[in-house]
């Protein structure tokens, strides 16, 4: 296999003979800020944002530092090959990008944008169920790139019934089930402005392009009105009307008259999460689907048994990127321990704070078979659509590939734990 690593380094060091800069920032410090000074407040905090006092977001990054990579000398490592076998495929990299919602707030291109770069690198994407883009066109932007569907679990039975057959037609490898955000964390800066962009029709795709969903809306707008007295109208309140019905399908003025589209939000604030969830509900779930089930947000490895036990397919450990626990145990360190005690039996993937080709290498270290990254890329997108996505991703698929050469190891399953101090 050609050194990714050393040909991504290479046409950069070549484009800077002609004055050329990365489309992105490499250093993981200066692409954030430089995406900071680009986003707007609101995006920036959605984005960057986390729980509480961010003591999680700061425990992830913190955790990484926990495990020092110890290189081998004088191996043969003039080939090396990053793919994994996930899915019931060969990837060509152990990458995955994450589920991340209401991508229009970092660029007008939203899902278009990540689809197209990771058509391009061939790297799988978790569509979000908090999308800009319906998931249809975001597969149809995929091709044949591989594509999971990431299920925040409704209230409404026939929501989530919908959301999982049209996961299963547009060629889902998977259902993420994502679990830890069945009710908002307690995000401190968004609390801050005052800002909830699915209050303003942002990143609720999926539900508005939904029969199921639409007709809960339009049963809430025919619905009698409440007579009780209306708040005075505010400038802000007018732009959020706008931004609501110019989400909504269908022509601005016709959706300014409609009560439907804020009937839609508000529905949507109603049955966007269930906090009545147990174990015993998979069961619904692999009723409805022959899709194989992955569980995201497990942290506990008993949580991990209890997976096993009720037949999931998968598990990302995953604390939501510190977006919903503060002071909770950073992802990484809650790694270990759920690898132990699955041993194996289905994959194990990582998500929550990687920020390089070195933490991926060292997450790998630790038993997961693939990884999710998140918020750099959503940087990237910030800063130049689908170039700086796919820029991204490259350098951090660069610098996991050149970290393997110099820590001795030619494939990813050489990539152990006996690597790490």
């Amino acid at each position: 296999m050609v050194s990714i690593g050393r040909e991504i380094q290479g046409s950069i060091y070549r484009a800077g003979v002609f004055g050329h800069r990365p489309v992105v920032p490499v250093e993981p410090a200066a692409l954030e800020a430089a995406a900071h000074r680009r986003m707007s407040p609101q995006a920036w905090a959605y984005v960057a944002g986390g729980a509480g006092q961010h003591r999680t977001v700061q425990a992830n990054r913190d955790a990484f530092g926990k495990h020092r990579i110890v290189p081998r000398m004088l191996v043969d490592v003039g080939e090396r090959d990053l793919s994994v076998e996930l899915l019931g495929r060969r990837l060509s990299s152990p990458l995955l990008f994450a589920p991340i919602g209401v991508l229009e707030m970092a660029h007008r291109d939203a899902e278009y944008a990540v689809a197209s770069a990771a058509r391009e690198l061939g790297m799988p994407m978790v569509i979000s169920t908090q999308g800009s883009v319906p998931m249809e066109d975001t597969a149809r932007a995929l091709g044949d790139t591989p594509r999971l569907y990431q299920l925040y679990w409704s209230n409404d039975d026939t929501v989530v019934d919908s959301f999982v057959r049209r996961a299963e037609e547009i060629g889902s490898d998977a259902i993420v089930v994502t679990l830890d955000t069945h009710v908002l964390g307690w995000r401190t800066m968004d609390l801050d402005l005052g800002y909830l962009p699915f209050a303003r029709g942002e990143g609720i795709a999926q539900y508005t392009s939904d029969a199921a969903f639409r007709a809960l809306a339009e049963a809430r707008a025919a619905a009698p009105a409440d007579a009780g007295p209306s708040p005075r109208p505010t400038l802000a309140a007018i732009r959020s009307l706008v931004s609501i019905a110019r989400h909504y399908p269908g022509a601005l003025v016709d959706n300014l008259r409609s009560p439907v589209p804020r009937a839609a939000v508000e529905t949507f604030l109603d049955v966007f999460s269930r906090s009545t969830l147990t174990w015993g509900d998979l069961a619904y779930l692999r009723e409805r689907t022959s899709l194989p089930i992955y569980l995201k947000g497990i942290q506990h490895r008993d949580d991990a048994r209890l997976a096993i036990e009720h037949g999931v397919d998968g598990i990302v450990v995953s604390n939501h990127g510190g977006r919903q626990v503060d002071n909770a145990v950073g992802s990484l360190d809650a790694l270990p321990g759920v690898v132990d005690e699955v041993a194996g039996r289905v994959p194990v993937l990582f998500d929550s704070g990687v920020r390089s080709g070195a933490d991926a290498f060292v997450a790998l270290a630790l038993g997961a078979q693939a990884v999710l990254v998140g918020r750099p890329w959503v940087y990237g997108l910030a800063l130049a659509g689908a170039d700086g996505v796919r820029a991204v991703m490259e350098h951090i698929v660069a610098e996991l590939d050149l970290t393997m050469a110099l820590a001795g190891v030619r494939s990813v399953d050489e990539i152990t734990r006996d690597l790490l101090a």
